[in-house]
């Protein structure tokens, strides 16, 4: 024990008498462990961000018409009877939808278009000002389509090109992002009645299931595509789940590779290490053999240094831990506005990942040099000018 100590104090002085050598090679695992662990840090973030957006609506069924070739007519009432037998007591909220051209003022554009009872506006978007929808003539419109058309509530927009239908804005929908199987940010929401007094009754293009118990979607599910697909399809059932896990898989999937381009910044370090360390037997060759001399093995020999390349891993992966902390924290600060799952234990486990790859990374790099170190002839070493 006493003497592994003395030949970690031996790798100690090293690093010291080639201070600033010592130095740049560290800089580059500093570099190498910044970049993983903060490219790691924001990807899980921006994961768990995305994720718990779209969890909110990972119970939720949303049931298509099956489509064949020619064929655009919607689910009829009589479809929507059988799904809602299926779907027990949980809410059913059939939904038509297209899209037209809009008008606001002397500008115009296209927005997607929503028409729902007026009773099941509530299940789906929330009123952030104005009134809701009660059947009449009115509209809702989504946040992000307001400020793009400098709506507010009383405005009027025209549904339509030429002779089209006007209608009043009677409120602003609150941000929702992804809601189930609408995206009410940027869409006009109407009631059923005026909808199709526009746009005809060509059935519904979707109905929504919120499913109040998770562990039931599954059964859920099941009793629709067995009673409403029974003879033939009829129907196409998409499960929310199913679309989080998607993303979830493709957000992780970019994380891993721009982990994998900030990880060719520790390949650049390794080089720099193993040069540093090629540098440091070459220079102590007489040194190596002064060792072997008194009794000093192999192995121990190899020890030294490992152990230099032990202290660059470790205090360059230490300080790139921290500069990655600080500089994580103030980034995703900056770019999402919201630090919370910046300390969740999914985000915060590149940290030692990052430290031990940066560590692993100098380890390897020192093993050729202290091999080589370990095999050199103790005469030849001692003659060695």
């Amino acid at each position: 024990m006493i003497f592994s100590r003395i030949l970690f104090d031996l790798a100690t002085r090293n690093v010291r008498l080639h201070f600033l050598r010592s130095l740049l090679a560290a800089v580059g695992i500093v570099i190498g462990v910044l970049a993983i662990t903060a490219m790691g840090m924001m990807g899980s973030t921006l994961q768990l961000s995305v994720s718990s957006q779209l969890s909110e609506g990972a119970n939720t069924l949303v049931v298509y018409p099956y489509m064949t070739t020619g064929s655009d007519e919607g689910i009829t009432e009589r479809q929507l009877r059988d799904i809602k037998l299926s779907a027990g007591t949980n809410p059913v909220i059939p939904i038509m939808s297209g899209s037209d051209r809009i008008a606001v003022g002397s500008e115009d554009g296209y927005a997607s278009v929503y028409g729902l009872d007026p009773g099941d506006i509530g299940e789906i978007a929330e009123v952030d000002r104005g009134v809701s929808v009660r059947g009449g003539e009115g509209a809702l419109v989504g946040p992000a389509l307001a400020r793009e058309y400098d709506m507010r509530v009383g405005s009027r927009i025209v549904l339509g090109s030429e002779g089209g239908r006007s209608l009043r804005v009677v409120g602003i929908l609150k941000e929702s992002g992804f809601s189930g199987a609408m995206m009410t940010d940027n869409a006009i929401v109407v009631a059923e009645n005026t909808f199709t007094s526009i746009y005809g009754d060509k059935g519904y293009s979707m109905v929504q299931i919120v499913v109040k118990d998770l562990s039931a979607i599954d059964r859920v599910k099941e009793s629709i595509e067995s009673k409403m697909n029974r003879r033939e399809d009829t129907v196409t059932v998409w499960d929310s789940r199913a679309f989080l896990d998607m993303v979830n898989q493709a957000l992780g999937s970019i994380s891993l590779f721009v982990m994998a381009i900030g990880g060719i910044s520790l390949i650049v370090a390794a080089v720099s290490i193993f040069n540093v360390m090629l540098m440091s037997v070459s220079e102590r060759i007489k040194e190596i053999g002064i060792l072997r001399s008194i009794g000093v093995q192999k192995h121990e020999i190899s020890l030294i240094f490992l152990y230099e390349a032990v202290i660059l891993g470790v205090a360059g992966s230490f300080v790139g831990a921290l500069v990655s902390l600080l500089g994580g924290y103030l980034l995703i600060s900056f770019m999402f506005g919201d630090t919370t799952f910046f300390f969740a234990p999914q985000t915060l486990v590149y940290i030692p990942v990052g430290m031990g790859i940066g560590i692993g990374v100098c380890l390897l790099s020192g093993v050729y040099p202290a091999l080589r170190a370990a095999r050199l002839n103790p005469i030849e070493a001692l003659g060695a000018e």
